[in-house]
């Protein structure tokens, strides 16, 4: 069972990555499992992030409801 980074730890990584690839010294195999891990790791931020962003608007969108329904009632 895989365990599921964090996006802290997942950006930390990509970090290292992107050094070790700008290195320039790795042989093409190494960048090229490196660059693999990289695209992974993008993806998987980028889906935490919709997320999150998803959950936010929610939020927003209930919270501005709410406010609507108050100002009405008065």
């Amino acid at each position: 069972m895989k365990k599921k980074l964090d996006y802290e730890k997942s950006i930390l990584r990509l970090e290292e990555i992107v050094e070790l690839l700008e290195g320039g010294e790795l042989s093409l195999e190494e960048s090229m499992k490196l660059f693999e891990e990289g695209t992974k790791l993008s993806a998987a931020c980028y889906e935490i992030l919709n997320k999150a962003e998803q959950k936010i608007t929610q939020i927003t969108d209930l919270e501005d409801n709410g406010n609507a329904s108050e100002e009405e009632a008065i």
